[in-house]
């Protein structure tokens, strides 16, 4: 056996590397290398050893079995495969001419749309501008007359002042009591624009879905030599692996302290947070609706007729949803908020799906509907026990297994007792498990913080599975792992925890304060 010191010995080399000039004539089995005849009584004493030249027929043997069968079997399939490699190529070429001709054929035909709807809107805009201009121009006319007719009647009655007679006076002054009546304003057609200032997302959609598999590189370090029985297997469940269809998710790691990346002031009240994939985020107070960027910088608002009473943004479509007290469930078109259809009852909260259902949360029940408005399911029993959810406040879909969370507030006209909950539930709306804001002795608090009752206000699942809760009352943001038996406190925060929102990178928005309100934005991943 060699040592580390005595470098390995070259192919065809008849010689010892450990006792120089001694032919390599034997064999030992055990370490299955030549050996000379001093290495018998020294580095392989008691190892079994043979003459070298008994081996060679058994070698022989190995290497006519290799030759038959690289022959028969494996030149033959690597022949194969490179054949192939120009069907390949030529397929590939062909996909891709394909792909690109569509793309250059839908975004011509966007181009067109566009430049048809901006004809279109431009020909509203003409039309509307000429028809006010008749009435202006008719206005100004009516203003002229009345101007010539008052003024001759001044020029009369002076004239009527001055050498009238009494029956003239008279008459004049009858015809001072005839007013001629000023024309009124005419009511002119408006118009106005709200540019889409974040259309990249819907541009995508017009365009059309990209659906990507494979890998299109491999990175120096990430290369690796393959044996030939690896690359057939590699064939054989090429296919399976493409069918399986499972979400990936890319595992992160929790930071061992949390950061605040960004903090300040919001230029409105914010009762829901719904952030964007662009650094941007939804906001819902009352009637109006508020995009703001990562810095609070306002970017456009939308105002509606009645009390806007929960917000939520679709994972598939980006477009925004929103229900209002008027039992309305609404979509944000064109900068206006459109009915898409309406409840039975009141609205508490909306939470819209993967599947691009739209789960609303009302008194006794949470349902989901179609876009449409069609129910497809419910919580509502059918007996008259206690409903599974009284108050849902709010409601959020986990991106990895589709379960929902609510906000249970339970209260007491809803059937509920009072007392604060999360609500998880599957697909099928049965119950998993209900959280009730216990925090085990193993997590630390702050002083100032916790042993008040359990007041659940924001909810939010991020893209790890995991459930982030905001306490309002104990300030706190505590983290439940997907399966629910891991639990960490986020933050915790001087100030009460209002709404929470997921952005790009697993961003946390936060909304803390009562009466002087603030966001933070915090960083609980490792990048």
């Amino acid at each position: 056996m060699a040592t580390a010191n005595v470098p390995v010995r070259p192919e065809g080399q008849t010689t010892c590397n450990h006792h120089n000039g001694r032919q390599l004539d034997f064999y030992c089995e055990k370490c299955q290398e030549p050996i000379c005849p001093k290495c018998i009584s020294t580095i392989h004493k008691i190892h079994p050893v043979c003459e070298l030249s008994e081996v060679t027929p058994q070698k022989k043997q190995d290497i006519r079995n290799f030759i038959d069968r690289t022959e028969k079997n494996d030149l033959v399939q690597i022949g194969k495969y490179i054949t192939s490699t120009d069907t390949l190529l030529k397929d590939n070429d062909s996909m891709f001419e394909k792909l690109s001709n569509q793309v250059k054929m839908q975004t011509e035909k966007l181009k067109k749309d566009l430049d048809k709807l901006r004809d279109e809107t431009l020909t509203t805009y003409q039309n509307m501008k000429h028809d006010n201009i008749k009435l202006i121009q008719k206005y100004k006319q009516e203003l002229e007359m009345c101007h010539k007719q008052l003024a001759q009647q001044m020029q009369k009655c002076k004239r009527a002042l001055q050498q009238g007679s009494h029956i003239e006076i008279y008459d004049y002054k009858c015809a001072i009591d005839s007013q001629i009546h000023i024309p009124l304003n005419p009511v002119l057609g408006t118009v106005s624009f709200n540019p889409n200032n974040t259309p990249k997302h819907h541009l995508k959609q017009a365009l059309g879905k990209v659906t990507t598999s494979g890998q299109s590189h491999t990175s120096t370090d990430q290369k690796r030599s393959v044996s030939l029985s690896d690359v057939q297997q590699q064939h054989s469940s090429q296919q399976q692996s493409e069918d399986k269809g499972k979400k990936a998710v890319t595992r992160k790691t929790l930071l061992t302290e949390t950061k605040v990346v960004e903090e300040w002031r919001p230029p409105c009240v914010i009762g829901s947070i719904c952030p964007t994939t662009d650094d941007q985020a939804w906001t819902r107070y009352s009637k109006t609706l508020t995009l703001l960027d990562r810095k609070g910088t306002v970017i456009q608002k939308v105002t509606h007729k009645a009390g806007i009473t929960d917000i939520s943004l679709s994972p598939t479509t980006y477009r925004l949803w929103a229900c209002d007290k008027q039992n309305s469930i609404l979509e944000l078109v064109s900068g206006q908020l459109t009915q898409q259809f309406t409840t039975k009852t009141r609205p508490y909260s909306i939470c819209i799906t993967a599947k691009n259902h739209v789960i609303v949360g009302m008194s006794g029940n949470v349902s989901k509907y179609t876009t449409q408005g069609q129910m497809v399911l419910t919580t509502m029993a059918a007996g008259t026990g206690k409903p599974l959810v009284c108050t849902p406040q709010r409601i959020t879909e986990c991106p990895v297994t589709n379960n929902v969370a609510v906000i249970d507030h339970s209260d007491k006209r809803d059937g509920g007792d009072g007392n604060k909950h999360v609500v998880v539930m599957d697909t099928d709306f049965q119950k998993l498990f209900v959280y009730r804001g216990d925090i085990p002795s193993t997590c630390k608090q702050s002083p100032q913080t916790g042993g008040e009752p359990f007041h659940p206000r924001g909810i939010v699942y991020d893209s790890q599975g995991s459930l982030i809760i905001g306490d309002r009352y104990n300030k706190n943001v505590v983290l439940l792992s997907k399966d629910s038996k891991g639990l960490r406190i986020l933050h915790t925060d001087r100030d009460r925890v209002g709404a929470v929102g997921v952005g790009r990178d697993d961003l946390l928005w936060l909304m803390v304060g009562c009466f002087v309100h603030c966001v933070k934005m915090l960083q609980y991943y490792k990048m």
